[in-house]
């Protein structure tokens, strides 16, 4: 997803020399047709992590696309069914044929060389996760895991999917289906080089460096606000706005609070300001 839509690409870690590597992988052929899903629609996505969610227990790569591609339309439908209100069939056989190649293609020049180094960090904070789940109430444990999604008055919630990530690092993101969210979160990479500040506390000075921020975080501080709100405090404009707010999200600096209808608030995130001075003091030995 994040190498063909090029989403996000200023804000990873991995960055655009990321991009520019992976394309010296695949044929012209290939990139072409990898290329072309960029015009695709980005919620077509949701579908897939949906295919696999519904999968159950955790298979091979090449096993899931098997079974894919063998799969009949009605299947695929079927197995929609308990995540969409509406995908027509026309939509499905688009999402099936026009992606299970490519991800066939990705995971041959791509994926299988880096899955034996990804995988394991992935289980390994799944694990933990899974672990807290029975020591922490459902609130915190998602923001804890998420570093600020609090999820709120959603009454027809009744399944939320942690989901961690690497590639998509330092950014989390969600997404809705019929009564369950998938929330996919940030695993950092440890680094090889102790003398080299950790980027959990790069993230964070880099975000707290510009004073439209910091007015911000002082907005946001007593209770959560609206985007509305920000802007008309702040006088921004929405672009620059979301742009702020991301820089602080992806520190770990802010929360974002979801309630029913697509409504989001934001407020300030306590533990950030405590991680900031716990990796200041780790790093330059206190």
């Amino acid at each position: 997803m994040l190498y063909v839509t090029k989403k996000w690409t200023s804000n990873l870690e991995i960055g655009t020399d990321w991009i520019r590597e992976v394309d010296g992988r695949f044929t012209p052929m290939q990139l072409t047709a990898l290329k072309q899903a960029a015009e695709w629609p980005f919620e077509d996505y949701d579908v897939l992590y949906a295919w696999a969610y519904s999968r159950g227990e955790a298979s091979k790569v090449l096993q899931f696309l098997d079974e894919l591609e063998s799969s009949s339309l009605e299947e695929c439908l079927l197995r929609t069914g308990p995540f969409f209100h509406s995908l027509t069939p026309e939509e499905c056989t688009r999402i099936k044929n026009g992606y299970t190649p490519l991800l066939r293609i990705w995971y041959e020049h791509y994926f299988r060389h880096v899955e034996h180094t990804l995988l394991p960090l992935l289980i390994e904070d799944a694990s933990e996760k899974k672990m807290l789940e029975s020591k922490m109430d459902m609130v915190p444990l998602i923001e804890y895991a998420s570093g600020g999604i609090v999820i709120e008055d959603i009454p027809e919630l009744e399944t939320i999917v942690l989901l961690p990530t690497v590639h998509n690092r330092p950014i989390n993101t969600y997404c809705f289906y019929k009564n369950l969210m998938l929330v996919q979160y940030p695993v950092d990479v440890p680094s090889d080089n102790e003398e080299e500040p950790p980027t959990v506390l790069l993230r964070l000075t880099q975000a707290l460096s510009d004073p439209t921020r910091l007015r911000l975080l002082r907005f946001v501080a007593i209770e959560p606000k609206t985007l509305w709100e920000m802007q008309a405090e702040l006088n921004l404009s929405r672009e620059m706005l979301m742009h702020h707010l991301l820089s602080l999200r992806v520190a770990g600096l802010l929360r974002v609070h979801l309630r029913g209808e697509g409504t989001e608030r934001y407020s300030i995130r306590p533990d950030g300001a405590s991680e900031l001075q716990m990796f200041l003091e780790s790093y330059i030995r206190i």
